[in-house]
């Protein structure tokens, strides 16, 4: 015997955020009218910092270079 499926008419999110969200997922647009902080490109769609993927990876190479050549002053 299955059971039936409940249904809850409450969200945590608003159904508008949700739509929105999806729309931005699906076109794979980076958010309209954001720039990167440091070149001024369009910001990844990823990014959090406001960084387009060129800086973003940049700064994350850098992150990976600092960590490697700490060892080798101490």
């Amino acid at each position: 015997m299955k059971r039936k499926p409940t249904t809850t008419g409450d969200s945590v999110v608003p159904k508008e955020m949700l739509e929105r969200a999806r729309q931005e997922a699906i076109s794979g647009r980076p958010r309209s009218g954001s720039k990167c902080v440091v070149c001024g490109s369009p910001v990844a769609p990823f990014s959090s910092e406001d960084l387009c993927w060129v800086c973003r990876r940049l700064k994350i190479s850098a992150w990976r270079e600092v960590d490697q050549q700490m060892p080798a002053q101490e």
